[in-house]
């Protein structure tokens, strides 16, 4: 028994790298402030966990209020700090020191208060969480921070000026959902994206540069609206993530991007080297990519966007009676917006993307190789949407692909971030053609 208590590990951190190694050997301080969306912590902590992460937790009395600290031991299989002690804990965890930084790589308040994104503006440090934040300030220490309050109260302009000002310093903001008249907090997805994405830039830009120089991209990304009536329409669950990705990485090396995003809720980024473009249907690609093809020259087509193949004959207007006991309806195929690209410019470098709902590894390379050929691209980037890849395709933040060139090489990205995926397909792209 002695024995096994010696060696004991929480059994909490048996979760770790369930999900990807993409954050082994990185620790995280989830600081937590008075504010009901605390209740989200826990869920954040094992996401993080999931992938490789090591967490610890610093805690506001306000905090405690809502959930207890036992909670969050539970949570990371680690002790919470509650107050600043002679064990110098705010030093010891984002402070750096002679030969030595502390325990964190990173800090996240989640949620974080108005009062609190005020007083770490400020330099009030009177909480465990604001003096943490302070000496990470000092330290270069990176800070992600998740605004959560009434909307009224995230409006107020002194808020608004205190986190303008922490960016300003640096900090990472993750905006919050505006619902039922609150600032909600941002979800775990949303926060391990901001996550990854930092890490990610950090690694890339030291290594790459401006290496994109004066190249120029055209990328389709997110999904298209087949409308069947005024108010139906035919489409899928893309989001656009891994071609805003692909845009953010391009723009990060020197790149220019038109970006060509079809109907979702994911923003793009603001550069001065970005044009986007929001078609709606197929159609609307093909018309738009025709005429920049036709008028501007351009070095790469990306295309990421999941373009439905087939449309309705008749678009119905108005909205269809629900009382119809049954409807048929007629479909016919969309034009193939690749093979008009390659009919425009014989010269550009095309790279297309293939899903399939198969885990089946030669099954999956073997089709999109096939369509490769088909549609006269010179890279195809292909992955598993089936349900159980868990963490993979649409909606994720984070995926697993193979880079098939033409002579059938490919090239494994095991599962990670979508922007480092991004950098690994503009490595091969300069590898292979420049």
């Amino acid at each position: 028994m002695n024995k096994q208590m010696h060696n004991y590990s929480h059994p909490t951190k048996d979760i770790q790298g369930i999900t990807s190694f993409q954050l082994k050997g990185m620790s995280f301080c989830l600081c937590l402030t008075g504010s009901v969306a605390v209740i989200n912590a826990p869920s954040l902590a094992r996401e993080l966990m999931k992938h490789g992460a090591e967490v610890f937790t610093v805690m506001t009395k306000k905090a405690t209020d809502f959930i207890q600290a036992e909670l969050m031991e539970w949570a990371t299989g680690n002790p919470v700090i509650l107050d600043i002690t002679g064990k110098i804990e705010h030093v010891a965890m984002a402070g750096e020191r002679e030969n030595s930084k502390g325990i964190a790589d990173m800090v996240i308040v989640y949620p974080s208060s108005a009062n609190s994104i005020g007083k770490i503006a400020n330099g009030i440090s009177d909480t465990p969480v604001t003096a943490i934040c302070m000496v990470a300030l000092g330290s270069n220490t990176p800070i992600i921070l998740v605004p959560a309050m009434h909307d009224s109260m995230f409006r107020n302009q002194i808020v608004q000026e205190n986190i303008e000002k922490l960016r300003s310093l640096g900090v990472h903001i993750v905006n919050p959902r505006m619902e039922e008249n609150k600032a909600k907090v941002a979800t775990a997805d949303e926060v391990l994206t901001e996550v990854f994405d930092y890490i990610s830039k950090s690694s890339f830009l030291e290594q790459k540069g401006n290496d994109l120089l004066e190249k120029k991209f055209i990328i389709t990304a997110g999904p298209s609206r087949e409308w069947i009536d005024d108010v139906r329409f035919l489409s899928n669950p893309s989001t656009g993530r891994m071609g805003i990705a692909l845009t953010e990485a391009i723009l990060s090396r020197g790149g220019e991007v038109c970006l060509l995003l079809g109907p979702t809720s994911i923003h793009p980024p603001s550069h001065p080297k970005l044009t986007v473009k929001y078609p709606i249907s197929t159609q609307d690609f093909v018309n738009i990519m025709t005429e920049e093809l036709s008028h501007k020259t351009y070095d790469v087509l990306i295309s990421a966007a999941a373009l439905s193949d087939f449309t309705p004959k008749k678009h119905q207007s108005g909205k269809i009676s629900s009382d119809i006991s049954h409807l048929v309806v007629e479909f016919k195929s969309t034009p193939k917006l690749i093979q008009i690209a390659r009919d425009l410019s014989k010269d550009l470098i095309i790279l297309g993307f293939k899903a399939e709902s198969s885990l089946d590894f030669d099954l999956i390379i073997d089709h999109a190789y096939q369509r490769m050929q088909d549609s006269k691209i010179d890279l195809i980037i292909a992955n598993s949407i089936h349900p159980e890849a868990e963490g993979r395709g649409f909606k994720s933040n984070t995926n697993e692909v193979y880079i098939i060139n033409t002579d059938k090489m490919v090239e494994h990205v095991q599962l990670t971030s979508k922007l480092e995926i991004a950098h690994r397909i503009l490595d091969r792209i300069k590898q292979d053609f420049w």
